[in-house]
């Protein structure tokens, strides 16, 4: 019987390639903003990151997530990205973009 091939993926922070089940997907949509994807299957255009805080640190300093994502992520939505990494409890929390949901 034939072995599968584990899908693998690039983090945006190091550049590194690792199996997609040890990294975290988050994903933007029209309708939902930026949110962590805890199924991998959501609608959207998403970036991988590692569960180093490390690596996020660095990918917001480059600049990485929001050219992945193709939009400006604000510091508020970073910052709440970084505590989910801090707490490694990766909850289905969504972090919202559209002005008339961040006052």
């Amino acid at each position: 019987m034939k072995t599968r091939k584990t899908p693998r993926r690039k983090c945006v922070g190091c550049g590194e390639q690792f199996d997609k089940r040890n990294l975290v997907r988050i994903v933007h949509s029209k309708e939902e903003g930026v949110c962590i994807d805890l199924t991998g299957k959501k609608n959207g255009r998403g970036a991988y990151i590692c569960k180093n805080i490390d690596c996020f640190q660095s990918s917001v300093k480059k600049n990485a997530l929001s050219r992945a994502l193709g939009i400006d992520v604000d510091d508020d939505v970073s910052e709440a990205i970084r505590k989910e990494i801090l707490g490694s409890k990766w909850k289905k929390v969504f972090f919202w973009i559209k002005k008339e949901y961040m006052k």
